[in-house]
């Protein structure tokens, strides 16, 4: 007699489940990444809008008035308008909302973020890069606190 050498029915099966129940595993722990991922994008525009708002402060007599127009990005009237824009853009397709506040100056730019709902992050003038659980560009004051 002939032995069959081969797998059975069982082992087959057996590991499809064991392979079934890791790739269960590994989606379960992606589940938050592409929330995470967009609000990193979200952090790196609004690095590249603090980047401009010093360019346009320096070349610029009115400093950050520009900047805003109507509580959004903008830099209406001024070289910058365009990278404003782009970046204004690219944070609301990442499903983000954007308040902005400038002044002479100072100014004051926050994201909402997708991953950590009902946070903002917020830049200004001083240097400040703050996650925060309200809004603080709607405040009187023009700083991210």
């Amino acid at each position: 007699m002939k032995k069959v050498k081969g797998f059975t029915l069982i082992e087959l099966l057996v590991v499809i489940a064991i392979i079934g129940i890791l790739a269960s595993i590994v989606l379960i722990s992606m589940r938050g990444m592409t929330d995470r991922a967009k609000d990193t994008r979200i952090k790196a525009a609004m690095g590249q809008v603090r980047s401009v708002a010093q360019l346009m402060y320096a070349d610029r007599e009115d400093g950050y008035t520009q900047l805003c127009a109507g509580g959004s990005l903008s830099g209406s009237g001024t070289d910058y308008a365009d990278e404003l824009s782009s970046l204004a853009n690219d944070i609301t397709k990442q499903g983000s909302s954007i308040t902005c506040k400038s002044a002479t100056s100072d100014f004051c730019v926050s994201a909402s973020l997708i991953a950590k709902s009902g946070h903002y992050f917020c830049i200004d003038d001083d240097g400040n890069a703050i996650v925060t659980s309200s809004d603080p560009c709607t405040n009187a004051s023009s700083t991210c606190q």
